[in-house]
């Protein structure tokens, strides 16, 4: 079976399945592990990298509001690939390759892939999208044994913290932007309430929204976890540097106690894969080191831990 992946999580599913080694194409954006580097890369990106994040949320708005594509296909390498499966996204036309473009792209291919589409917008459909890419690639056993194990350890972070009391457990605002404001959307609001703190700025289920600073200090959480979707911590850590210059976000609670924890965002929070578990744990410890000190933890793949940010 030859597998083609146009995302990340995707990608990430397909390795934890065990199916690495049947996997013919990937995007430009699957970065783990590092042996993805053989692989073809069959999308491209008109996003910048080398700019600032208001300047790619300015670009981004721009081509949404003429319809203009943000990514791109590579038809001649997917056909070269001739795939059996190919894998998408329907979530979001700002993460990857629109699903117009693949459905368009994939009833073109002679080898007439079956097309996998997923839509996961919270953390039960990220574990049912496990289930649909094993039925996919004709390994439902394992697929049901993967979820499963998923589950017990979303399930043992949850049950700690289910007798938690209201004092034990913070206010909490997600930002998966910062320049401008987005608050957590989608799964991320049910990360942050299952690893111990209540969100109380978040869409869950939804998608994340512009937001003022001063809705932000409105709401006034005890703690901040910032987690941008799409680009390096390094960046994230500039705009947070550039926050710093306003006078409205220093005096915000978090800020002023030094609770602003900050992760990288494009690695685990965005990723709609098995690594939101490892999210949830990390950020479980982090927030509530002496309930979980006996949490066997692997290291973060790539970013390290959860850095307290201070000002």
């Amino acid at each position: 079976m030859r597998v083609v992946t146009l995302l990340p999580s995707a990608t990430d599913m397909v390795l934890a399945l065990g199916y690495g080694e049947n996997l013919v194409g990937v995007s430009h954006s699957c970065d783990f592990p590092q042996s993805l580097g053989t692989l073809p890369r069959l999308t491209s990106t008109l996003v910048s990298g080398e700019v600032s994040s208001e300047a790619i949320d300015s670009f981004v708005r721009s081509h949404l509001a003429d319809r203009s594509a943000l990514y791109e296909l590579d038809l001649a390498g997917l056909e070269a690939a001739a795939p059996d499966v190919v894998i998408s996204q329907g979530l979001c036309d700002v993460c990857a390759v629109a699903t117009g473009d693949v459905i368009e792209a994939v009833n073109s291919l002679p080898s007439k892939p079956i097309l996998v589409d997923l839509n996961p917008n919270t953390l039960s459909d990220i574990l049912n999208d496990v289930l649909t890419v094993g039925e996919a690639l004709g390994c439902e056993e394992k697929a049901q044994s993967l979820r499963a194990g998923l589950s017990g350890r979303i399930d043992f972070v949850a049950s700690r913290n289910h007798r938690l009391p209201d004092s034990d457990r913070p206010s909490a605002a997600f930002l998966e932007w910062l320049n401008p404001l987005f608050n957590g959307g989608h799964w991320n609001p049910q990360v942050v309430d299952l690893a111990g703190a209540k969100e109380i700025f978040g869409n869950p289920a939804m998608p994340s929204q512009t937001r003022s600073l001063q809705q932000l200090a409105e709401c006034d959480p005890d703690i901040l976890v910032v987690a941008c979707c799409g680009y390096p911590i390094a960046q994230t850590y500039a705009d947070l540097n550039v926050l710093a210059a306003e006078e409205q976000w220093c005096t915000l609670r978090a800020v002023r106690d030094g609770r602003v924890f900050v992760a990288d965002g494009q690695d685990y929070f965005a990723r709609p894969s098995p690594s939101i578990v490892d999210a949830i744990e990390r950020l479980a410890v982090t927030l509530h080191p002496t309930r979980f000190a006996a949490l066997d933890l692997d290291p973060f793949r790539r970013s390290g831990s959860l850095p307290l940010f201070g000002h």
